[in-house]
């Protein structure tokens, strides 16, 4: 009787998978550049990425009722955060106080961070990212606040929050600082502190200026300070690329900003 060979086994080796979990949203963009995987999966990553993000923020929000008091709180809307600005001005220290976000600016944020616009995708993981560098900041105050009660528009959350903790909004958004104003709550509104800390300047000044551009009007250049200050520099159509001194000869106050109007100094 002749006994059958049995073939011989073959090794199953296992290959390992490291799962990596980024600690916010731009660490993760940066892991998983180098993984070759379907934009499919990239895209799911990245959106769990930001929900973890939005979640750590929520974890000990404050209610009203259990809420300890706040000092000089700041509220911040969806606006503010997404344009980035306040951030930098309260590592600078011109605000100080407990900076205050509302859940329901959070769940603004998630949604903006999930937006199939990439644009507004960016901005919203940002955002988010920010806020988590702000709550672990040394010397920082941030508190999360529960407005699930108020069963209002986000903005008008803002509004009852902060007048109900006698607080301040910073905000972007014109509408919702008009708002606020109207209720008896100061609103700093990002684009007016702007226009407030430009440059001024009174008829007789001098200023050096690049042409860039040709202007609205006949023979006139355009250029701007470093601010951002419009300048209309007369006679300056021929100027583009050139530097050259002006004296301002009027001012005008726009809805946007200041522009300065020059003549060439021979």
């Amino acid at each position: 009787m002749v006994k059958e060979k049995k073939a011989p086994s073959k090794k199953v080796v296992k290959k390992s998978s490291k799962v990596i979990v980024a600690p916010h949203v731009h660490e993760a963009n940066r892991i998983l550049e180098g993984i070759m995987l379907p934009q499919r999966v990239v895209t799911q990553i990245a959106e769990e990425v930001a929900m973890r993000v939005s979640n750590r923020l929520k974890r000990t929000p404050s209610t009203p009722d259990t809420q300890k008091k706040l000092e000089n709180p700041l509220f911040l809307d969806t606006s503010a955060i997404i344009d980035g600005r306040v951030f930098e001005l309260i590592r600078m220290g011109v605000f100080t106080g407990t900076f205050v976000v509302l859940e329901g600016v959070l769940d603004e944020l998630k949604h903006i961070a999930d937006s199939k616009d990439e644009v507004k995708k960016e901005r919203g993981r940002k955002g988010l990212t920010l806020l988590e560098i702000l709550k672990k900041g040394k010397g920082i105050s941030f508190e999360t606040y529960d407005d699930s009660t108020i069963k209002k528009p986000v903005d008008e959350r803002i509004i009852e929050a902060s007048k109900k903790n006698k607080g301040k909004i910073i905000t972007c958004d014109f509408n919702l600082s008009k708002k606020a104003q109207i209720s008896g709550v100061t609103a700093i509104d990002m684009y007016e502190m702007a226009n407030v800390l430009k440059t001024t300047a009174l008829p007789g000044e001098a200023f050096f200026i690049k042409v860039i551009q040709k202007g609205k009007g006949d023979r006139q250049g355009v250029g701007y300070l470093p601010d951002g200050t419009m300048v209309v520099v007369e006679e300056g159509e021929n100027l583009i690329e050139q530097t050259v001194k002006v004296i301002i000869s009027r001012v005008i106050q726009t809805d946007v900003g200041r522009i300065f109007f020059g003549k060439l100094v021979n």
